[in-house]
């Protein structure tokens, strides 16, 4: 028998704008215990240095979380050179330091040229890629490197913001790329590029597929909601499921069509994309899930909502 879970059945998205010095994981289970939620995940890790867009899933909302791990990011960092870490940002310990007094913006600007596009990236030890099981991260705690396999990332945009000159120059760039990136990584390449050492000294997730800073909440204000008792108010910041499939092409099912695909059927549907993944909806506008495109051109269930009745 399964083990039934204590707390309230909460679906939808929450996004979160989480604070420096919390690990996604602490974040998640902080904002779980507000709600009061029987079940929730996030969507990828931002490591504790990092502060900005988290989307938190609540329930059946778990089901697309994989879909938001696959999309796009974009970040706001502060590179520092002349100082190189073991992590690759400001949380590691100083493993080089050397004057980078003599760099200046337009060099910068001419180095980000390479890294735009497709290109090549071996991950940090300190990423959370594992190997034979286990986190390179806590590998590398114990003091073990190992080979790791250049991985191919998309970015799709690298721009010099600011630029501050100095023994430890400081640039501050947007960085707009595919899964899989380390922004750590792109800090260090970019200054071995350069000539010096460098790190990530400051990292803000602006938008995590379709969700953007500017829908974030902090954790104050959602403690303030609860410490006022207004569990509805908590309740309304939760987005519909839908909106991480915001990307894919919808397919509206009739009424015998969206039981059959309940059932695990793949159906038949008119006018319905070629190929691919699609948010399947039933004529009310209810979200069923994902389906996909099959060879015939009926659509398959993969990954199906349960609603409460």
């Amino acid at each position: 028998m399964a083990r039934r879970r204590h707390g309230r059945p909460l679906s939808g998205i929450l996004v979160l704008d989480k604070p420096p010095g919390l690990s996604s994981n602490r974040a998640l289970q902080r904002v779980k215990g507000l709600y009061r939620a029987a079940k929730a995940g996030h969507t990828g890790s931002l490591d504790p240095l990092a502060t900005g867009v988290l989307p938190l899933c609540f329930g059946e909302a778990t089901k697309v979380s994989q879909y938001l791990l696959e999309a796009d990011k974009v970040y706001e960092s502060t590179f520092t050179f002349g100082v190189s870490t073991d992590t690759g940002d400001a949380e590691g310990t100083e493993t080089g330091r050397s004057d980078a007094g003599a760099l200046a913006a337009a060099e910068v600007e001419a180095a980000l040229v390479p890294f735009r596009g497709e290109i090549e990236q071996v991950p940090s030890m300190f990423s959370a890629i594992k190997q034979g099981g286990r986190p390179l991260y806590e590998l590398a705690r114990q003091g073990v490197e190992v080979e790791r396999k250049a991985r191919r990332i998309t970015v799709h945009a690298f721009e010099l913001l600011a630029f501050r000159p100095g023994e430890q120059a400081e640039a501050d760039v947007r960085v707009h790329c595919s899964k899989g990136t380390y922004v750590r990584s792109l800090a260090e390449d970019l200054g071995a590029a350069l000539g010096y050492g460098a790190h990530v000294s400051r990292l803000r997730r602006l938008q995590s597929g379709p969700f953007r800073i500017e829908q974030a909440l902090t954790l104050e204000a959602l403690q303030a909601l609860r410490d006022a008792g207004d569990e509805a108010a908590l309740d309304r910041q939760l987005l519909p499921a839908e909106l991480a499939l915001a990307d894919m092409p919808l397919v509206t099912l009739s009424e015998s069509a969206g039981f059959y695909l309940r059932q695990g059927q793949a159906v038949l549907v008119p006018n319905a994309p070629c190929d691919g993944m699609v948010r399947v909806a039933a004529q009310s506008g209810e979200l069923l899930g994902v389906g996909e495109i099959l060879d015939d051109g009926r659509v398959a269930p993969r990954r199906l909502m349960v609603t409460r009745r």
